[in-house]
């Protein structure tokens, strides 16, 4: 059911994205062959199913780019996560030389990640195309602004299934680069494993969510500041106010808080439309303090208006109890990762700008900072790549939490800091 309303708004939406082939899928799912929303449609998309449930993320989402180019009268580019478009423009934008000559040759090279019998059942997919070889190297020399409607002329829409929350600055980095002058669709809504709501409204800049009664369970947490701590139903829903989700997905399962919180736009037919707002799940907190990620973010990007030239490609967040005996005797503090363009470095002044936004956007860390129960924030500056090869390292195919809690994972990046 919710498929069927997802296609139909898409197709009213942009006529011919419903096109035969017309639709390039770029999303890792490891083993099994699904696309983001679970519907059989096979002849929507030029890219083989078999691409995606390669074991490497990198080489699924780069050999499924490596189909999507054999197809000049692309549509859709549809990918469950913003940070896989965003990860397989980075491989376009260092690999396309060799990108070019497997389209002009039909062949696919040797790659990690690729198994060769694996490999031969996709080349067998493929024929010499070197007209749309030379096209691809004359626009790539061109540079990579607005690329993908530069590759695909008849590119109508980006369908994202997950667009909120960690993957919203990867929307924003690829509506401002790669993607420019394209729209992003968002179709569904979901938390818990349970498909909650669907976006009828795909030309809307900011994604909205019919609440579909029958498809889960939903009960409400009123966010007011007496803790309401009585839970609501669809009915009792006011507009404008927002509200924690705690879900039932089936029958026979536990309730579960799930950390979303939402904020109701309006009604649709009398069922709620809703917006999401912000994760309390993902808090940095090292002394109770809860600062949201989705406002850690906001102070990010006004510290970022300070360092003239700088641009966000990535960045992740570790309390410093993670860290151990390397954090040094000092109190409790933020250490912040990040990956810049423009910037190679940055003064010890340019640095603390992040530290005061947050003092001056969190009164209860400002005073834990003036108390000195609260450590300066320690910023980092890290390669090319990394969160790319933090991403495979996850091994999943879910968002990225901007919280890091893994130790092995820290070293990935510790490894990779640059100043």
């Amino acid at each position: 059911q919710g498929s069927l309303l997802y296609l139909d708004a898409l197709g009213a939406a942009f006529p011919r994205a419903l096109a035969r082939r017309g639709t390039a899928l770029l999303h890792w799912t490891p083993g099994c062959p699904r696309a983001p929303a679970g519907w059989p449609l096979p002849t929507l998309y030029c890219t083989p199913a078999l691409a995606g449930t390669l074991l490497s993320r990198a080489a699924a989402l780069r050999v499924q780019l490596l189909f999507a180019l054999r197809q000049r009268a692309l549509h859709v580019l549809e990918v469950g996560l913003a940070a896989e478009l965003h990860d397989a423009l980075v491989a376009l934008h260092t690999e396309w030389p060799q990108l070019a000559q497997e389209l002009a040759l039909g062949r696919l090279s040797p790659q990690p990640g690729l198994p060769e019998g694996v490999r031969d059942q996709l080349q067998a997919l493929l024929t010499p195309d070197a007209a749309r070889a030379a096209e691809l190297r004359a626009e790539c020399t061109r540079g990579f602004d607005g690329i993908a409607l530069r590759l695909w002329p008849q590119l109508e829409v980006v369908v994202v299934r997950t667009a909120h929350g960690a993957e919203r600055l990867y929307c924003d980095s690829l509506r401002q680069a790669d993607c420019r002058g394209l729209p992003f669709y968002c179709p569904f809504y979901q938390a818990a494993g349970a498909l909650l709501g669907v976006n009828l409204w795909p030309v809307e800049p900011s994604p909205r969510f019919l609440l579909c009664p029958d498809w889960a369970f939903c009960e409400f947490l009123p966010c007011t500041a007496n803790k309401e701590s009585r839970t609501v139903l669809l009915d009792e829903l006011w507009e404008g106010r927002e509200y924690g989700l705690v879900v039932t997905a089936q029958p026979g399962e536990y309730r579960c808080r799930t950390g979303e919180v939402l904020r109701v736009a309006g009604f649709h037919k009398q069922c709620p439309v809703v917006e999401p707002v912000r994760r309390e799940s993902q808090m940095l907190s090292v002394r109770g303090e809860s600062i949201p990620e989705e406002q850690f973010c906001q102070s990010l990007c006004r510290t970022l208006k300070m360092w003239p030239g700088a641009r966000l490609i990535d960045y992740i967040c570790v309390e410093s109890s993670l860290l151990g005996d390397s954090s040094g005797p000092c109190a409790p503090h933020y250490e912040v990762f990040m990956e810049l363009q423009g910037l190679r470095d940055l003064s010890e002044g340019q640095r603390y700008k992040l530290d005061q936004c947050l003092q001056e956007d969190f009164p209860i860390y400002k005073s834990f900072r003036f108390k000195g129960s609260i450590g300066p924030l320690r910023l980092h500056l890290v390669r090319p790549g990394t969160f790319t090869r933090l991403r495979e390292a996850l091994g999943s195919p879910l968002p990225m939490s901007r919280v890091l809690c893994e130790e092995q994972l820290l070293r990935l990046v510790q490894g990779s800091v640059i100043s």
